[in-house]
């Protein structure tokens, strides 16, 4: 079950400019006194953002490390982007060293979430040095197609939501797969992660519908990602942690052991019950994450 904290709420509201002007922000944990560690850079999945870090956050932060969970651009509380085929992972990498840059950070841990993991791995080719370890939660160089397929089939879709009723029987009808032990107040929580008051009061998806326009215009090709040469460089280098959901449908068991194979170094641990992608406040998440930061400066 999903747990709560009232460490989520201890930041405070941070803003950075893009390369290409937008204003973007992010979630700014203070760490607790004690010696000096390397920050954390949180980045969400595709449709998602900063809030869903709020128990691993404030749960980091209480142990000693800021933690920086990021909007990224069109999602939250970050401006949208005018062109949206900057929507793409080099381009978000790229607001990530602007964001380093800014707050005066030379290297961090990266945990990411999804496609924030996709981002990790694009930051691996622009500024490897950027990356002091790094936390790829339901995600590798290679996705399976029938994962990628489903959440591509709703993301940037229309959907009528005139109530926050309406918005939990959303969020649930298209995550329940992923999470089947979840309450109906687990599913309220979540769609107030996943949806802002509209303008006219009905909640809204908190993203930019025109995050598929690059999913869309590469068709097929979207499905077969190959990265690869950019997670060896990582995962061989860097301390890495592998998280999978047990049941995930995007970074299926078979994806996951060639990773390992090609990291023989590489820590890894499975959330079971739980499909793509784990909060990251299960129990086991969060053990195999302190765990790992254990080892991290």
């Amino acid at each position: 079950m999903p747990m709560t904290t009232p460490l989520a709420d201890r930041y405070v509201e941070r803003r950075w400019t893009s390369p290409d002007g937008l204003n973007l922000y992010a979630r700014d944990y203070a760490p607790a006194e004690g010696p000096a560690r390397l920050p954390v850079i949180a980045i969400h999945g595709l449709t998602r953002n900063s809030a869903d870090f709020g128990v691993i956050a404030g749960l980091i932060a209480h142990s000693g490390r800021r933690v920086l969970a990021v909007d990224v651009r069109g999602r939250g509380r970050s401006d949208r982007a005018p062109d949206p085929m900057t929507y793409t992972p080099d381009v978000y990498a790229k607001d990530v060293v602007a964001l380093m840059e800014q707050a005066g950070i030379e290297k961090a841990v990266f945990l990411g979430t999804s496609m924030g993991g996709l981002i990790t791995l694009a930051l691996t080719a622009i500024k490897p040095k950027a990356i002091a370890a790094a936390i790829l939660n339901d995600v590798g160089p290679e996705v399976a197609a029938e994962g990628l397929a489903r959440i591509a089939a709703y993301t940037g879709q229309p959907v009528v939501i005139e109530s926050w009723d309406d918005a939990t029987a959303y969020a649930r009808r298209i995550n329940e797969t992923a999470f089947p032990d979840y309450t109906d107040a687990d599913w309220a929580a979540f769609a107030r992660r996943v949806f802002r008051e509209g303008t006219e009061g009905a909640p809204v998806l908190d993203y930019d519908p025109d995050i598929a326009a690059p999913i869309k215009a590469a068709g097929s090709k979207a499905l077969v990602p190959n990265l690869w040469p950019s997670f060896r460089a990582l995962a061989r280098k860097k301390p890495t942690l592998l998280m999978r959901g047990g049941t995930s449908d995007l970074l299926s068991s078979a994806i996951a052991d060639k990773m390992k194979k090609a990291a023989p170094a590489m820590a890894y641990a499975e959330v079971p019950g739980v499909g793509h992608a784990p909060m990251l406040d299960e129990p086991e998440a969060r053990a195999a994450i302190f765990e790992f930061l254990a080892e991290v400066g």
